[in-house]
């Protein structure tokens, strides 16, 4: 009985350290990282107010980017090595510095809401429980079935790298919970079994890992429905320089009409907004607001040999690509400036990789 006591204490303790380690980037971010509470008076165009998006938003909408950038790192990663060779312990550095920096920078545009601050931390929890799991077995058991195996891939690390750029590639348009995690567990458990120890260490490792992600997809699913239901797809921005016609040919936009000479547009959100953004803007178009705001954020990438120099507006952090050989540049600016960005530096890597909405 005595034994039985020690064991449930250790364990209690070892839950409650587990715990506090994960929540302390949280304490530190709410108790160090925010600043003074600011907001540049303006008055939107768009007069719609079911479109207007909190400023501030532009730059926490980050990290939840950084963790589509850290599958991104981790697809790259897989197309020549395992997945021992990720620096896992980077990419949960870069997602809570990126916050901290980018949580200031939204206290100088009226700060964001709690529910926003809320999401936030407990993704970034999440994501560090994730990464930390995943390091703690691929660097252990993970390596050491991969040097069993050699330099040739089983096809069940086929399988993982190819949904590892799939996945990435998912999660640019559409939640993650949304993934049909089933479909690449079959081709997992379809795949030939070539090698008797990695091929079926990676069946037990990523099945188990693919089958959570179900479940825990389901639960998050049936909690959006019910509290706080889909997010809005759509979002609209005022543009001037191009007309109705022209703006109507342009794939996923749709003119919704006038605006004091100007065009108001509807489109989706994400990955396909940032490139009709760059449509608009190579078609000669400018940029006078979106979501009934005059500042906005876009990331840029750079190679060290490439370093960009010129960009406008400020730049509010600055983070390591995992995976990659590069920095992320976040940069502030005024939606004024946006077309002009991306005219002169192209949607590509090193370039413009995305425009944040809110």
């Amino acid at each position: 009985m005595r034994v039985l006591w020690k064991l449930l204490k250790w364990s209690l303790a070892a839950i409650l350290l587990v715990t506090l380690l994960l929540l302390s980037p949280v304490g530190y971010i709410e108790a160090f990282c925010h600043g003074e509470r600011t907001e540049e008076p303006y008055t939107p165009l768009i007069k719609d107010a079911a479109f207007h998006r909190r400023e501030a938003n532009t730059f926490l909408t980050y990290p939840e980017w950084h963790i589509v950038y850290a599958y991104d790192g981790l697809a790259q990663t897989l197309k020549t090595g395992d997945e021992y060779a990720f620096d896992y312990v980077s990419s949960v550095k870069g997602f809570w510095t990126s916050a901290c920096a980018l949580t200031k920078v939204a206290d100088a545009h009226g700060g964001a809401d709690s529910a926003t601050r809320m999401t936030i931390h407990t993704i970034g929890v999440s994501f560090t429980l994730e990464m930390a799991l995943k390091a703690a077995y691929e660097e252990t058991i993970g390596r050491l079935t991969a040097m069993l195996r050699g330099d040739k891939k089983t096809p069940q690390d086929q399988v993982a790298a190819g949904m590892a750029v799939d996945y990435a590639e998912f999660l640019r348009q559409t939640p993650w919970y949304k993934y049909p995690f089933e479909s690449q567990i079959r081709k997992l458990e379809e795949a030939p079994q070539t090698d008797p120890v990695r091929g079926r260490e990676r069946r037990f490792a990523l099945g188990t890992e693919w089958w959570a992600k179900t479940f825990y997809a389901g639960m998050i699913a049936n909690a959006v429905a019910g509290t706080t239901g889909a997010a809005q797809l759509e979002i609209r921005s005022v543009v001037s320089g191009l007309d109705p016609s022209e703006l109507a040919n342009i794939p996923g936009l749709k003119v919704i009409g006038e605006n004091g000479g100007d065009v108001e547009i509807e489109t989706p959100r994400y990955d396909l907004f940032t490139k009709i953004l760059v449509a608009i803007a190579q078609k000669g178009g400018a940029i006078r607001e979106i979501a009934g705001n005059d500042d906005i954020m876009v990331s840029v990438t750079e190679k060290p040999d490439q370093p960009l120099a010129g960009l406008p507006g400020t730049v509010t952090a600055r983070v390591r690509r995992d995976g990659f050989d590069g920095t992320r540049l976040l940069v502030a600016l005024k939606v004024n400036e946006l077309a002009s960005l991306l005219r002169n530096v192209p949607l590509a890597d090193p370039g413009v990789e995305h425009v944040f909405d809110y």
